[in-house]
């Protein structure tokens, strides 16, 4: 989801969804979301969901899954600890310090806006 949403906000210049993500211990986190989907665990979510989508945001969606599907956990963990956004968010915070601070879009659309431009 965090990855769908910084993809669209750099390529699209809009959200894909107006929720926001917060930068959690692990990773980004929409709490709604980490609420339903918990009793999961590590395990892969079983729920079967066919919302109907504009194609586009379908075809969209299936370029993100195929760069990011093949990740873990563990990877996508490293990896938003690399990038700004999530970095902005968490400030001086030792990274085994809770928080709730929001990964602005802004933020999202800035770091991720930069990575198409050295791609091109």
């Amino acid at each position: 989801m965090y990855y769908a949403q910084a993809w669209h906000l750099a390529l699209n210049d809009t959200p894909l969804f107006p929720e926001d993500f917060q930068a959690w211990i692990h990773g980004p986190v929409i709490p709604a979301l980490y609420q339903k989907y918990r009793l999961f665990g590590w395990q892969p979510i079983l729920e079967d969901v066919n919302p109907e989508l504009p194609q586009e945001v379908q075809e969209f969606l299936d370029e993100v899954a195929h760069e990011y599907f093949a990740c873990d956990g563990y990877e996508l963990e490293q990896m938003t600890h690399a990038e700004t956004p999530w970095n902005l968010a968490r400030g001086n915070l030792p990274l085994d310090e809770a928080s709730n601070e929001v990964i602005q879009k802004q933020w999202m659309k800035e770091y991720y806006g930069s990575r198409v431009e050295e791609k091109d």
